[in-house]
């Protein structure tokens, strides 16, 4: 660290940021201040490569964020970037849906083969929010039901769709309410340790509470593990038992895997990991090594609902399947398996969690460490503590993001490649920052 964040030319390129960002943003930084006693100004990046992120100023910081599971493969990683750089050399964009481009088709084939759904067909979409959108327009089609089954903590993006289904924060949907899907109930999200059976039961009462309300469910979305929601895992065998429950009321079971897929939690999707088969899947962050694209996949039977595909096109945009992100996506397809990521996860993951168990049991402050593969969340006993340490952690030289409604959760998702030095080197700083808050704070 050369300077204490923000430095002289970060504070006064985020005087420019507060003067011309929407200021929704910059009050959310304010709010977060107020309610922390701590300063919220962000820092701002330069440059970045493998873990590594340097701001304006030349401050050079770990990243825990993997740039909210972005950056999967580090930041900036050579193959990706190779394969950016050639694909521009050739065919920047090309005309959508109507003539495609050869790498669009390429990388439909390989997502439908590695998806593990049987006769698989892909919608490309520009980010995770794309997908669900995608996911609940298909469901509505499938099964011509307009009602959705979502859970409490689960967030999706905040598009139209998909807000409607945002049970992160229903301040989020509060503005919005009377443009949004008014068939939508929500579920408790199951707790780590309860039972399947009383998890099931609260699934149920929402879904006969919905039908008493004139709700039709065509859709159940689910994230296999919360990530912003809190980095919480529901019990074994609940995601099951899910899957059951919803071919039993005549609905697709829409799986959320954008941040939880492509190894994040060690296996290639948590999912199924778990025994379950998405009736549609959506995949996001990771897939572009950097690039924004995501995918909505479902069988082949789900999809045609969408028509007579010699009709019109109902569902696109300009920049769907965008040539320059379907090269990155591959090229982080074949860096994936090449690098052997999904043994690589398990092995890094459980270094960083058995150092940050050892250290929660010497630390008051906190409550909980939970998670998989390369998501964990440190639970603290306040949302301040945690905006407060997540300042604390940013001077030290850490990036690190607040997770759960009440921000009490510190996430910790690094790029799947971090080495180990790195990740007990951030485990030693965060007891020295916890212990501090617990004097100061």
């Amino acid at each position: 660290m050369k300077t204490s964040p923000p430095g002289s030319l970060g504070a006064s390129l985020i005087d420019v940021l507060a003067r011309t960002e929407c200021p929704a943003l910059t009050s959310r930084r304010a709010r977060r201040s107020e309610r922390s006693g701590a300063p919220q100004d962000p820092i701002v990046w330069r440059e970045a490569v493998g873990s590594n992120v340097v701001d304006v100023d030349g401050n050079v910081y770990v990243d825990l964020t993997a740039g909210f599971g972005v950056a999967a493969l580090g930041h900036r990683p050579p193959a990706v970037v190779d394969a950016i750089r050639e694909q521009s050399g050739r065919l920047l964009h090309a005309l959508g849906d109507v003539y495609p481009s050869d790498v669009k088709i390429e990388l439909l084939e390989r997502l439908a083969s590695s998806s593990g759904i049987e006769g698989a067909r892909v919608m490309l979409g520009s980010h995770g929010a794309d997908a669900i959108e995608a996911a609940l327009k298909t469901a509505v089609l499938h099964t011509k039901k307009p009602g959705v089954l979502a859970f409490e903590g689960g967030y999706h993006g905040l598009s139209h769709g998909p807000l409607a289904i945002c049970g992160y924060q229903p301040a989020f949907r509060a503005p919005f309410t009377a443009q949004l899907n008014p068939h939508v109930c929500f579920a408790p999200y199951p707790e780590p340790l309860e039972s399947v059976a009383l998890a099931m039961a609260r699934v149920r009462d929402t879904y006969h509470h919905a039908i008493e309300a004139g709700l039709a469910i065509g859709a159940v979305v689910i994230e296999p593990m919360l990530g912003r929601g809190g980095v919480i895992e529901p019990p074994s065998g609940f995601l099951a038992e899910l899957a059951d429950f919803t071919r039993e009321i005549g609905a697709l079971l829409v799986v959320d895997e954008i941040f939880t897929g492509l190894h994040r939690t060690g296996p290639w999707l948590l999912s199924r990991e778990l025994g379950v088969e998405a009736d549609v899947l959506c995949l996001g962050k990771a897939l572009g090594g950097g690039m924004p694209i995501s995918a909505c996949i479902a069988r082949e039977e789900i999809m045609a609902s969408w028509g007579d595909p010699a009709g019109e096109a109902i569902h696109t945009a300009t920049f769907f399947g965008h040539p320059i992100a379907c090269a990155a996506a591959l090229a982080t397809l074949d860096e994936l398996e090449a690098q052997e990521i999904e043994a690589l996860v398990p092995r890094t993951g459980r270094v960083l969690f058995e150092a940050l168990r050892a250290m929660a049991d010497e630390q008051p402050l906190v409550t909980d460490v939970r998670g998989r593969g390369l998501a964990i969340g440190v639970e603290l006993t306040t949302g301040a503590h945690v905006l407060r340490v997540m300042r604390r952690l940013l001077e030290r030289g850490y990036l690190v993001v607040p997770a759960a409604p009440d921000a009490s959760v510190l996430q910790i998702a690094p790029p799947l490649t971090i080495e180990e030095p790195l990740v007990l080197g951030f485990v030693e700083v965060l007891a020295d920052v916890i212990e501090a808050e617990a004097i100061d704070g």
